[in-house]
């Protein structure tokens, strides 16, 4: 039968029998040339420091049974070995002390019942042992094993054996288990990427929706274009609200809780949408204000929680495959309302998409921790991944605003953060409007096309990320590496945008477009990835101050964009775009920096 299974001194005597095996110690002294000797009927280990050996459970079938153990703790691992008699076979590293040289050898003895084994036994004798020699003499403590054993007929099958089956842990000698992971198992930190993924996910599918069912509702409640647009401008309010309040919560209490708490408030506010509709639009207004609280603190509360999981080494992809969860939600968003409004009416998209987080939520709670050192499953060898050596630090209790304003880099990542969401919202905000006015696509087009730009970035950014870690890994500083995607993400979007006003053609201008919005997802990389470079303890913080402005650069730019298409053109809108770019890559490339800053 197959046997695998560490068993204790008390199990091992048991399963011995009727055999006996006793040891005795005493010192003796070796002067300067003496040789070491090989004494004893079984075996003599001469010279032994006993060092700690990491064991790993084996199970094969093979009819010969045998057992080593480490001399320090006498751990006894059960293997099968080869069609032989049955024998105990015991190996002991020893380690002789010198003064100029340093051997090592192993001492072997064996217990057999068969007397023939016997003398083959006796005729290893292990010669090279003869040839050790000292300088010194030294006292030291030699150990006697001496071990008598009876034949009898034993029935291993009655013996009691503690595991029989493959239990995938590895033993130390000091007493602690790691368990071993199989190879189709998620590494636990990318457990918690791929459920903060899915939480922007959820996060932009819910924003989205109201973009699509304020179409019927708008002509079910009699709303003119003035209504839509404060209905529609409602979500910043609360949006703006809990961006550094957010990040100040998840540095100080953690990011589970907070990211947990920001889910399950804006999935209710959703669900809550059509009744508050339906009793008046101050309600409704509220509703969506309370929406963007829960949105506001997702991204600060994401940005701590990862600042602690995830190694600079796997940073950027990190952060870009959380980030491509708000693009696919959008086109998600996009593709799936417009179905539920035509099966089941427009009430049927917030009930639908407001319930999914509820299930997230159960996740949530049930395979996050805010911390590698809360998680009780995390295995040693992942952890000591994560925190490469370091001592975590006590969680924030006091933010040093003075010290975190007074840094360039910090003001680097906010200016920076203003000039590349000023370009960014206001493609994706006027986006249609451009289609349908000067591409002349019609409405659907228009609607069809927009989803393009949001596939496009989900992409760009992944493809940024998997560059960005592999420049790190091969040893670029992490500043050099957050200039270059950075300025990718600035530069590339400046170029496409000159080419619209040169192209000839409705498809070469959508293609400008998505190649914009290509580039401008390398940000993912770069200033998104920078809060938990320059400040992984304030990350939360850092992020709720640039995302404000950021936040503020997409209201501002979305109103001047509508006062510039009164008084100019599409090319003084796209002007304005470039040259917030090409600030924000000189300031990006004078200020940042990838080392860390705030302590």
């Amino acid at each position: 039968m197959a046997i695998g299974s560490v068993i204790s001194h008390r199990n091992f005597g048991s399963f011995i029998g009727s055999g006996r095996v006793c040891q005795t110690n005493h010192a003796v002294v070796h002067n300067k040339g003496d040789r070491l000797q090989l004494q004893g009927k079984m075996f003599y280990q001469s010279l032994c420091t006993p060092r700690a050996n990491f064991s790993t459970s084996r199970n094969s079938y093979n009819p010969y049974l045998g057992a080593s153990f480490s001399s320090d703790e006498n751990t006894r691992l059960l293997h099968d070995e080869g069609n032989r008699i049955m024998s105990l076979q015991s190996g002991i590293r020893c380690r002789s002390i010198v003064t100029k040289q340093r051997t090592i050898g192993t001492c072997k003895g064996y217990l057999s019942s068969n007397h023939s084994f016997r003398s083959f036994i006796q005729s290893r004798k292990l010669d090279k042992l003869d040839n050790w020699q000292y300088q010194k003499s030294e006292n030291v403590k030699v150990n006697r094993i001496r071990a008598d054993y009876k034949p009898e007929d034993i029935d291993i099958t009655e013996t009691e054996v503690d595991s029989l089956t493959p239990s995938g842990e590895a033993v130390l000698a000091d007493g602690k288990v790691f368990k071993t992971s199989a190879w189709w198992e998620i590494p636990k930190r990318w457990v918690i990427v791929l459920l903060c993924f899915t939480a922007f996910l959820l996060c932009n599918m819910d924003r989205v929706n109201m973009s699509i069912a304020i179409l019927p509702m708008s002509k079910e409640f009699n709303w003119n274009s003035a209504t839509v647009g404060l209905i529609q401008s409602s979500f910043f309010w609360g949006y703006l609200l809990t961006q550094i309040l957010g990040g100040i919560w998840a540095d100080k209490i953690g990011g589970k809780r907070v990211l947990g708490f920001g889910v399950i408030w804006w999935s209710v506010a959703t669900v809550l949408t059509p009744i508050a509709a339906k009793i008046s639009l101050p309600f409704l207004l509220v509703m969506r204000a309370f929406m963007g609280i829960g949105e506001g603190v997702a991204m600060p509360a994401m940005n701590n929680i990862l600042s602690k999981w995830i190694p600079v080494s796997e940073r950027s992809r990190a952060l870009s495959l959380v980030y491509s969860g708000m693009y696919l939600g959008s086109v998600t968003g996009l593709a799936v309302s417009p179905i539920l409004i035509q099966q089941f009416k427009w009430p049927s998209v917030f009930y639908s998409f407001g319930s999914l987080g509820s299930i997230w939520f159960a996740l949530w709670l049930s395979k996050a921790y805010s911390t590698p050192k809360e998680d009780p499953g995390l295995s040693a060898e992942e952890k000591e991944l994560i925190l490469g050596g370091n001592v975590s630090k006590e969680p924030v209790t006091v933010i040093p605003w003075k010290l975190i304003l007074s840094k360039p880099a910090v003001w680097a990542l906010i200016i920076s953060h203003f000039c590349h969401n000023w370009g960014t919202f206001i493609l994706l905000t006027w986006m249609p409007t451009y289609y349908n006015q000067v591409l002349k696509f019609n409405l659907t087009e228009s609607g069809l096309l927009c989803v393009l730009p949001w596939l496009t970035m989900a992409i760009f950014a992944n493809i940024g990320g998997w560059i960005a870690d592999t420049l790190v890994t091969r040893g670029y500083s992490i500043t050099t590496v957050r200039k270059i995607m950075q300025s990718i993400g600035f530069l590339g979007p400046a170029f496409f945008l000159t080419q619209l006003s040169r192209v000839k053609t409705p498809s070469m201008a959508v293609l400008c477009m998505a190649c914009s919005q290509g580039a401008d997802a390398f940000s993912q990389s770069g200033l998104y990835s920078n809060h938990q470079d320059i400040g992984p303890r304030y990350s939360g913080v850092l992020l709720g101050l640039s995302n404000t402005a950021g936040v503020l650069a997409g209201v501002f730019g979305t109103a001047a964009t509508g006062y510039i298409l009164q008084r100019g053109s599409w090319d003084d809108v796209f002007k304005v775009a470039v040259v917030l770019y090409l600030i924000g890559t000189v300031v990006w490339n004078l200020f940042s920096t990838g080392e860390k800053v705030l302590d």
